[in-house]
């Protein structure tokens, strides 16, 4: 049985961008994230989501750095009811229900890991919560202990 991450593993192992391993890296803490968090090429690039919404898509058109997109889809949606709090700051909003986080480096993207994680499951929760209704109440992001369990890795098999 393939993968449920084959079509990405294979996107990447062809891809020229000069950050791939840090890609690859985000790519793991956002799946260690949350267990029902799914992946698959959308846009040219690794979209995380649930079934088939992907609200957090990767940007890797620019060599420099490695970014996130946080969107409610491709077609507009009102947003007068929608809001979304950011407490660590690392978003940068395009529009009220759209936002970037860039990492231009390892570094700056492991210094922001446990807030990333947290980001990720609550954008995914506040967009897609709504074609879920078979799940009783919303995640609630719980960090890991200690700085040392943020390096998480992922086990494909």
């Amino acid at each position: 049985m393939p993968s449920p991450h084959a079509e990405v593993d294979a996107f990447l192992s062809e891809t020229t961008h000069p950050l791939v391993a840090n890609v690859q890296h985000l790519r793991v803490v956002i799946l260690a994230s949350d267990p029902r968090i799914t992946e698959r090429i959308t846009w040219n690039a690794p979209s995380f989501g649930l079934g088939n919404s992907d609200p957090v898509t990767m940007n890797l058109r620019s060599g420099d750095a490695v970014m996130l997109m946080f969107h409610r889809g491709v077609k507009p949606k009102p947003f007068a009811d929608f809001a979304f709090d950011d407490p660590s700051r690392l978003l940068k909003w395009a529009a009220p229900d759209c936002a970037t986080a860039t990492f231009r480096s390892l570094d700056a993207f492991e210094s922001n890991a446990l807030d990333l994680r947290s980001l990720v499951v609550r954008w995914i929760t506040a967009t897609t919560w709504a074609g879920f209704p078979r799940f009783k109440r919303p995640y609630v992001f719980q960090p890991p202990h200690s700085a040392a369990n943020s390096n998480v890795e992922l086990d494909y098999e």
